[in-house]
């Protein structure tokens, strides 16, 4: 990627993202058994302490907007990157049911003020569809890293020791502080990135901007991308629940069926993003998601009747349909993301954006499982129907404010604002 190492700002948000994915990697490999043999929690007390953690981090997406506006999205992420690494590297001193969960608030607020604090700095810094490429660029080098930090937990998967898994812990810890490093100064070696981050400098980012919560188009198109962004309940309980469970295909499948998803995002989600430019090609992305949804859905289902080899062909088709809707899906809502925004008020507007994707994300799980898992076939049809609504509704969405876009005129040194 030639371009990443010429921009001064892409190269370390990629470094800290390596940093903080790889850290990611090696905490989803671990964590579960650290928790219930390391802290001697339950299974049940850890699922409800994350998701209690993970209403924390929604809320913490959305106060993230507000103070990248305010103190800048630089700062804001230099901070709450380290906090992040800090807040892991507690887990490793956890020993009951109390600390569990103030950490795994901790962690999750952090998670979702650096998470916010990260795409406002892509929204002030970079315009139109380079926000975009840079943020796909990005996915990728996440999605690498995270899978190279789960080859890398595997030796503490080998030795399968208590203290194994809480060595790994502060390696997370220390690894996620590490990132803070390439952000350290950037306002110093960058030029005129101060002035874009400081929300109060100039007109065109006072935050006197419009509310995103009054901003109804905006509203719609957040709503309508968090209903798609449960599709990544598919990947992380969906699929090894069904394959395990409900088909012939061997358990080792659902191994492959994840190294297909990785595989695809890391080789086509720039191709992609190149592919929804404005909000119109963007719109037409986020349907051809939903679309390619439903196409899996229906895949997914028919697998739990046919043998052993079929169902496995099957699968690996229906994860490639998966696949495909992901990185569709997710370059079309960036841009919708991105485009819809009042330049005054970009970190309150990615929050919002941010708090739809935090709360779909925590829901995701328990929404494809009542459904699919719990209900089979009707299950899996009506979650591939929902998923085609929602993108064909926010193609309608993106299509109607481009045309109220350019139906307005241009201001002078800035952009209509739908």
């Amino acid at each position: 990627m030639p371009e990443l190492l010429r921009d001064p700002i892409e190269r370390a948000l990629a470094s800290a993202v390596a940093a903080l994915s790889l850290s990611r990697g090696m905490f989803f490999a671990v964590s579960a058994l650290y928790f219930t043999r390391g802290v001697g929690l339950s299974p049940a007390v850890v699922g409800i302490g994350l998701t209690a953690a993970g209403g924390v981090g929604v809320l913490a997406s959305y106060v993230g907007g507000r103070l990248s506006d305010r103190y800048g999205a630089d700062r804001l992420q230099q901070w709450t990157l380290a906090a992040n690494g800090a807040s892991l590297l507690a887990y490793a001193f956890a020993s009951n049911v109390v600390s569990f969960v103030l950490i795994a608030a901790c962690v999750s607020a952090t998670r979702g003020l650096q998470s916010t604090a990260q795409v406002t700095l892509l929204a002030r810094w970079y315009v139109g569809p380079e926000r975009v490429t840079v943020r796909a660029r990005l996915r990728v080098v996440m999605n690498v890293f995270i899978g190279c930090g789960s080859l890398l937990a595997g030796l503490a998967l080998m030795v399968d020791t208590t203290s194994a898994y809480r060595l790994t812990v502060v390696l997370v810890g220390a690894v996620t502080m590490l990132g803070t490093l390439p952000l350290i100064g950037l306002r110093r070696r960058v030029a005129g990135l101060a002035a874009r981050m400081d929300a109060s400098d100039g007109a065109a980012t006072s935050v006197r901007g419009r509310s995103p919560l009054r901003d109804r188009t905006y509203v719609v198109s957040t709503i309508l991308n968090a209903v798609l962004a449960i599709q990544f309940g598919l990947t992380s309980v969906g699929i090894p629940l069904w394959v395990a469970d409900h088909t012939d295909a061997p358990t080792v499948v659902v191994s492959a069926l994840l190294l297909v998803n990785t595989t695809y995002v890391a080789l086509f989600q720039v191709r992609a993003s190149r592919g929804a430019h404005n909000l119109r090609t963007a719109g037409r992305s986020v349907r051809r998601a939903g679309l390619f949804l439903l196409v899996a859905c229906l895949l997914f289902a028919s697998a739990g009747y046919l043998g052993a080899a079929a169902a496995t062909a099957v699968l690996l088709l229906a994860a490639l349909a998966a696949s495909a809707a992901e990185t569709q899906g997710e370059a079309g809502g960036w841009t919708m993301a991105f485009e819809l925004a009042d330049p005054a008020r970009a970190g309150a507007y990615q929050g919002l954006s941010q708090t739809g994707y935090a709360l779909a994300l925590m829901l995701s799980p328990s929404v494809v499982t009542t459904s699919a898992i719990d209900h089979g076939t009707p299950g899996w049809i009506a979650l591939g129907v929902l998923f085609a609504a929602t993108g064909t509704t926010t193609a309608v969405i993106a299509n109607r404010a481009a045309s109220r876009r350019n139906q307005r005129p241009t201001p002078v040194g800035g952009t209509p604002v739908t």
